[in-house]
């Protein structure tokens, strides 16, 4: 019985989160808040991907940025790495880096994403590795190593804006590095 309570419940929050009324969204957000999972990320996401007031887009970032859980981060790490939602990944990744979840393990992505990506994704990059707790994976470092040298190899001309923001994620990355040999 329970059970078939909860996905009513689901159910309707999903309805209001798609509506095009402002307050059954925010009713939603609320909802997510007090009711939600790690399945209410990629609805979330197309949410702001499809257009929302600025009002729930507000809210919808505040949820993203108070959340907990470390059971999200392969969820959220997942609409970040999804092309389709690539016009909200500044925004997305604004919300990590204000969220208290530890997204250590997704160190080599970030630098990935701070090399392709615009100039305020790698500042918030660079925020979110600053931030990183660890431990960290040899393997991770060892990848975000390479991805900062493709970089420094490219051909085209670069943003120096953009590298110098690179050249402090590298001093970091090296410095992670050190200490995984101690």
């Amino acid at each position: 019985m329970a059970d078939k309570t909860k996905e009513y419940k689901i159910k309707k929050i999903l309805e209001d989160l798609n509506s095009t009324d402002t307050k059954k969204v925010t009713k939603a957000i609320k909802s997510l808040e007090a009711h939600g999972d790690v399945s209410f990320i990629k609805p979330l996401a197309e949410k702001l991907l499809s257009g929302t007031s600025k009002k729930n887009t507000t809210e919808i970032v505040v949820l993203l940025s108070s959340l907990k859980d470390t059971s999200v981060c392969a969820d959220i790490m997942d609409v970040i790495e999804d092309k389709r939602f690539l016009s909200i990944r500044q925004t997305m990744l604004s919300s990590i880096w204000n969220t208290k979840v530890d997204f250590s393990d997704y160190i080599d992505e970030f630098v990935f994403i701070a090399t392709t990506g615009s100039f305020m994704e790698t500042l918030d990059c660079l925020t979110i590795i600053e931030n990183l707790e660890g431990p960290f994976m040899e393997e991770n470092i060892l990848e975000s190593q390479l991805h900062l040298k493709n970089y420094m190899e490219s051909n085209p001309p670069r943003d120096e804006q953009k590298a110098q923001l690179l050249s402090e994620i590298a001093i970091a990355i090296k410095d992670f590095n050190e200490n995984l040999q101690d």
